[in-house]
């Protein structure tokens, strides 16, 4: 009888040589193994797999007195749990008698309960996806791209919106959480490039979308109204199954590896602002649904249309403006123009920004910050927001909390530290609130921190007439228009040059 590592095909094989005619020896050559098992064939012709199997063990079972009173017990008990731990546990009990070699035998055992007499499975069962019924969204991380901005680190996560039946697909840089706003801002913006609305909307148990309780009206209110508006069904995964949102779920790896590929492609991870990177994940996306736009004509027509009108995809806060120029949305401080101090603002909060409105009218639009819990306070400074407040009252700078803040770039830190090494602590103080004043007013900022570097690395001293001179000359031969505006208090009134006497005043 053939032994157990001759196959049946390789049996079938050898009986066939045998019948044309070869001999044990070539018969047994071809296929593939020596002329005594070719022997063994002919004198019991039956396949390896019609073998009885074996009745009796080849060793003695090491778990033959604690299986049924021990081992079975904990797998009725906890049927999901490990061999390893179920060892840890009998060595515990029985300290030195079993060791790791038996981990192997315990493993088979295991899986032979299971299969034999442990619980029923839980089964995947295959969905038809008909065109237009149904769309997914899920949020993913993206931060082991490693994506830098503007040379910065961008840890972010990425909102994906799938369509079941045909592929298509959007992408959305998030810079925060798995937000509300994130949630209807990617999705409104994927609806619209669509051109269409399908039946039903799919997610996991966002928080953002549902308030996860018992009770039959669960979709938190912002999202059950957005639906309303785009004529979705809202659904959602049941509780820990997160492979039933598995169309788009399964998509992430390959979405990752994908732009992981173009990324490198691209030959560099660094883009210049968050819209170049949107850009590049528009485009990336784009170029994937080239591949399903067969499939994406079929469903399209079995879209349903989209409203007249988009709905509101942010939320609201409200802000009062301290005598400080500055608001707190979400826990993170911004610094406003200083003309809004006293007013309360209506703060509409986006994903990446806050556009705030007095009344009706929209004053300020800031980039947004994003506030973790247990982590550090944030606050978004812009020197803008303050030079002209700042310009009449100098000597505040030096110990103002927002010091550190005045710097927007490397040049204006080097400025500093060489003007206050070298001038008067007042003079120092006027002649960098000047620079600051400078950039804010000619909007030269790029210019004057080149401007800066020459100097400093020249061994000069940065001179704030020398540098109005280099990024904002006056054109002699252009007269000045003046508009009727209440006086911006220029700083040339305001402040005496480094030749005039220091102001005795702080």
């Amino acid at each position: 009888m053939p032994g157990l590592h001759v196959t049946d095909r390789q049996v079938r094989r050898y009986m066939t040589s045998r019948r044309e005619g070869q001999t044990q020896a070539v018969a047994a050559a071809q296929a593939g193994f020596s002329e005594r098992t070719g022997r063994r064939i002919e004198a019991g012709p039956t396949l390896p797999s019609q073998k009885p199997p074996r009745a009796y063990r080849t060793r003695a079972d090491p778990f033959a007195e604690v299986w049924r009173e021990e081992l079975v017990p904990l797998l009725e008990a906890v049927p999901h749990i490990r061999a390893t731990s179920l060892l840890e546990e009998l060595d515990r009990r029985h300290p030195g008698r079993f060791g790791e070699g038996v981990l192997r035998s315990l493993q088979r055992r295991v899986a032979h309960w299971r299969a034999t007499q442990g619980p029923e499975r839980e089964l995947i069962f295959r969905q038809e996806h008909p065109p237009g019924r149904q769309a997914l969204s899920d949020f993913t991380d993206g931060s082991k791209l490693g994506v830098t901005v503007a040379g910065r680190p961008f840890p972010h996560l990425l909102y994906h919106f799938w369509l079941a039946y045909s592929g298509w697909r959007f992408l959305k840089a998030i810079c925060g959480g798995e937000s509300f706003t994130a949630l209807t801002e990617g999705l409104q913006d994927a609806l619209w490039q669509l051109g269409g609305v399908p039946r039903e909307h799919r997610t996991d148990r966002l928080s953002a979308a549902y308030r996860n309780l018992a009770t039959r009206d669960d979709e938190a209110e912002g999202y059950a109204a957005f639906c309303r508006h785009y004529g979705l069904e809202p659904t959602r995964n049941n509780a820990g199954l997160a492979h039933e949102n598995g169309s788009v779920e399964a998509a992430h790896g390959h979405l990752k590896l994908g732009l992981s590929e173009a990324l490198e492609l691209r030959g560099s991870k660094d883009f210049a602002d968050l819209a170049a990177y949107q850009a590049f994940l528009q485009d990336y996306a784009l170029r994937r649904n080239a591949a399903v736009r067969d499939a994406l004509a079929v469903e399209r027509a079995a879209l349903a249309p989209l409203p007249i009108y988009r709905t509101s995809d942010y939320s609201v806060a409200s802000a009062g403006v301290t005598r400080f120029g500055t608001i707190s949305v979400r826990n993170v401080l911004y610094t406003v123009p200083s003309r809004l101090v006293g007013c309360r603002l209506t703060v509409h909060v986006y994903d990446d920004r806050l556009v705030c409105h007095l009344g009706l009218t929209p004053v300020l639009t800031l980039a947004r910050r994003h506030f973790k819990r247990g982590g550090p306070l944030l606050r978004v400074v812009d020197y803008r927001h303050l030079v002209h407040a700042l310009v009449r009252k100098p000597q505040a700078f030096r110990h103002s909390v927002f010091r550190e803040d005045l710097f927007p770039r490397t040049a204006f830190r080097r400025a500093w530290d060489v003007l206050d090494a070298h001038l008067d602590p007042r003079q120092a103080c006027r002649v960098y609130v000047g620079l600051l004043h400078l950039a804010a007013t000619h909007a030269c900022e790029g210019q004057l921190a080149d401007h800066l570097e020459a100097v400093i690395d020249a061994g000069r001293l940065p001179d704030l007439d020398t540098a109005r001179a280099t990024v904002a000359p006056r054109a002699s031969s252009t007269p000045l228009v003046r508009v009727s505006a209440p006086d911006p208090a220029p700083y040339d009134r305001l402040l005496p040059s480094l030749s005039a006497t220091p102001d005795p005043t702080p």
